[in-house]
């Protein structure tokens, strides 16, 4: 799917206009933006359950085979009703040579998805959870352009058709939502001239609305402050414990988390591994352990009930360190690792703050190995990021990627990544977003990291030369 986010005075942001891809890079200073953006983006993907052909596309799979599975059964008039659409449905799909599109789905299922488009208030919530906010109005442009119109648009697109598009704006009154499904969408190419068994087709149709994979993709935020999080989950796990059976609970103000962070909380106070995860996606956790902790992330619980314990075990020790007593490293990529491991699966959207937080330059051009690892994995990866050599090593990544297509591999791994496969957006005070094209010289170097550069060089050479020439001073005087 492409995916394409318009923003206009929303948060810090002017004016951004952005595509997702399966590795997309938000650079800039701060306060410009980034993490209300990729805030956005988390929301968004919440509400629509993934950015697929359809919104609520699970949703939608689940309701058709509810209504008009084999074994569904109603009171006489209306099984009359449900039947006769479900025959002018399968003859629709078993007419040869004719594509199944959105506006051949049964009015009922057409009109719900149309009506949930429209529905301003899931989105409202959506939005105030994931920015802790009372009011959505406070999101409006909040420095330069006060009681200017927040409009929020996306637009899902397969090719070269519009799936769907939605659209959000506020004056300071409140919320307003529209959008629209294009009637003409393709949901099943007609790949040959003879009839298919019914169960068949029906089949395949549960399979293209529910994802072509029989679940919607998810998404996960890892904040800012996990390495904090982890280092106080002991705390605040006790602290949880002790609020719960507080008597009178009801009489505090209780201060609450934004979405992003509280969804992190869960996931990790309720963390179990997934059965079936990706090999892939597991070995780039597996990598991680290896090549940057020298190390494993260990999970222990008292009892199956109770919250986990995460202990990091250094190579050829026999005990476990508490998060609290390890490497400020440590903490910040065993969520990483945890989430790898046992949560995210191939078509997930993952979404990491500043992955390069805590670490030696060395250790965050492997992070960018790391991402480009997650990509061939089949994960679509947001990450914000102040770090050059994190860049830079993305750069080279590119890079490799192109030797690739040339047919000239440089090596046997999964450490490369395609020029259209990376997208980096440069967020500037007081400025609209724009986008930083991959240069194969200069690779991906936002202007401001140069003139600082440059200035430090300046600077550097300024006082070498004031240095040399008070000691040429002081030698004269010595004469």
């Amino acid at each position: 799917m492409n995916v394409n986010i318009t923003v206009k005075n929303f948060g810090p942001i002017e004016k951004a206009k952005i595509d997702l891809r399966p590795l997309t890079v938000f650079v800039g200073e701060s306060n410009t933006g980034k993490t209300y953006l990729a805030a956005l983006i988390y929301a968004l993907h919440q509400n629509f359950e993934g950015f697929s052909q359809l919104p609520w596309a699970n949703s939608a799979a689940s309701f058709l085979g509810l209504v008009y599975g084999p074994r569904r059964r109603f009171s006489p008039s209306l099984q009359d009703k449900v039947e006769q659409e479900k025959l002018e449905m399968l003859e629709k799909l078993n007419t040869p040579g004719r594509p199944f599109k959105f506006s051949d789905l049964p009015q009922q299922m057409h009109a719900q998805i149309e009506s949930t488009l429209t529905d301003q208030e899931d989105f409202t919530n959506e939005l105030e959870r994931c920015f802790d906010l009372e009011s959505v109005s406070k999101l409006i442009r909040f420095t330069g352009s006060q009681g200017n119109e927040m409009k929020v648009s996306l637009s899902v697109r397969e090719g070269d058709q519009t799936c769907w598009s939605f659209e959000a704006w506020d004056t300071g009154s409140g919320l307003t939502t529209d959008g629209h499904s294009n009637p003409d969408m393709i949901l099943l190419n007609a790949k040959s001239k003879t009839k298919f068994r019914e169960i068949s087709d029906v089949e395949r149709l549960f399979r293209a609305l529910g994802n072509r994979a029989g679940k919607a993709p998810d998404s996960y935020y890892l904040p800012a402050a996990r390495s904090g999080i982890m280092q106080s989950r002991d705390v605040l796990s006790t602290a949880l414990i002790k609020r719960a059976t507080r008597i009178g609970l009801d009489r505090l103000e209780v201060s609450t988390f934004s979405g992003m962070i509280g969804d992190f909380l869960e996931q990790i106070f309720q963390y179990r591994e997934r059965k079936g995860s990706s090999s892939k996606i597991s070995r780039v956790a597996k990598q991680l352990e290896t090549e940057l902790l020298e190390g494993k992330i260990e999970v222990k619980r008292a009892t199956p009930e109770a919250y986990p314990e995460f202990l990091y075990r250094p190579d050829q020790a026999k005990e476990g360190l508490r998060m609290s007593h390890s490497a400020a490293m440590v903490s910040e990529l065993a969520p990483l690792v945890l989430f790898l491991r046992g949560i995210v699966k191939k078509g997930d959207l993952l979404i990491i703050e500043e992955p390069e937080s805590h670490l030696h330059p060395s250790a965050q051009t492997k992070i960018a190995q790391t991402l480009a690892r997650l990509v061939r994995a089949g994960v679509h990866v947001l990450i914000t990021t102040h770090s050059n050599y994190l860049l830079q090593q993305i750069g080279n990544l590119i890079r490799e990627g192109e030797l690739r297509k040339q047919g000239e591999p440089t090596s046997d791994t999964d450490d490369y990544l395609k020029e259209e496969e990376v997208g980096a957006w440069w967020f500037h005070k007081n400025k609209p977003v724009t986008e930083l094209p991959f240069d194969l010289t200069e690779g991906i170097e936002p202007e401001d990291h140069l003139d600082i550069a440059e200035d430090l060089y300046n600077r550097s050479a300024g006082l070498q030369n004031r240095i040399e020439e008070t000691k040429g001073k002081d030698a004269v005087e010595s004469e």
